[in-house]
């Protein structure tokens, strides 16, 4: 054998080396994978979008011009990295697998009451609830008189986040925590992640007319993505875990969006009301959980 065919033997060997090892790793640890991966193609996507540093935080006028092409960017990793590590873990079986839970749409009538009609049931609650203190907390349906107006970008902005986060989350994710976890724990776990990931648009969102950074601002947006999402991540775990279905799941995640973000908010709300709102939220739902999965209950 040459000498350039003994390098060339020698550094395939060591290419298909790392290409173990590296693999080998990501069989150990499917989820870390799975983050670190959608964290760095969401974040990286919308760090570019914003014009990098410089366009942190943005002014209201810079998320409204923006905000069509950073939220695509954000979204795109959890479904990218769902299915790609899902195709390069189990192959074949793995993807007509993860097809058969996305088109899983034949489970009980009450879990598609539960994936509907749970967020805007609470959110209608609370809302009220707290109006009793303040008209600012009356829901925005209520009073917009461009209903349509309100809904229809409400149902596309929750299937769009729907169908490209669950995907992963709920497609990828939640199955492996559950082989290692309880619900509660498993549903923990991945609400923090859910919520961690988020962070980059709190931050963006952040910015004041000056452009600077409002902590004012920030803070209601941390508490939703801190405590709200996990709780509600708990219940959709637990979901899940009952009908195996992708598809109840994109739904439960529609229902959130929609309506907590945009058809139950409160116009012209001020920051730390709405603070109190996602609080009182996050209370409720952290209830509900206990309920559903009291010590006394079987998992």
């Amino acid at each position: 054998m040459s000498f350039v065919k003994r390098c060339y033997a020698c550094w395939a060997g060591s290419e298909f080396v790392m290409y173990q090892n590296v693999f080998a790793s990501i069989k150990r640890h499917p989820v870390l994978t799975y983050f670190v991966m959608t964290i760095g193609i969401s974040w990286g996507g919308v760090f570019l979008a914003a014009g990098g540093v410089d366009g942190f935080p943005a002014n209201a006028q810079e998320i409204k011009t923006l905000l069509p092409i950073v939220a695509p960017l954000l979204a795109v990793g959890p479904v990218f990295s769902g299915i790609l590590l899902t195709g390069l873990l189990d192959g074949r079986t793995g993807l007509a697998d993860f097809a058969a839970r996305l088109l899983r749409w034949r489970v009980r009538l009450r879990w598609y009451a539960l994936s509907l009609f749970l967020t805007p049931l609470l959110a209608a609650l609370t809302l009220l609830g707290l109006s009793l203190f303040s008209s600012v907390f009356t829901p925005g349906i209520l009073v917009t008189k461009d209903k349509t107006g309100l809904i229809i970008p409400a149902l596309a902005a929750g299937l769009v986040a729907g169908l490209f986060e669950e995907p992963g989350w709920t497609g990828f994710v939640t199955p492996r925590l559950r082989q290692r976890h309880g619900v509660f724990a498993a549903g923990l776990i991945l609400g923090l992640m859910w919520g961690i990931w988020h962070l980059i648009v709190a931050v963006w969102g952040s910015g004041t007319p000056s452009g600077d950074f409002s902590v004012l601002l920030f803070l209601p947006q941390f508490f939703f993505y801190a405590a709200v999402l996990p709780a509600y991540r708990v219940l959709m775990t637990w979901a899940y875990d009952h009908t195996h279905s992708l598809f109840v799941a994109i739904l439960m995640h529609l229902s959130l969006t929609g309506n907590v973000l945009f058809i139950f908010m409160p116009q012209g709300i001020p920051e730390l009301l709405l603070l109190a709102w996602y609080v009182s939220l996050s209370g409720a739902l952290w209830g509900l959980v206990w309920l559903v999965l009291n010590p006394k209950k079987k998992e």
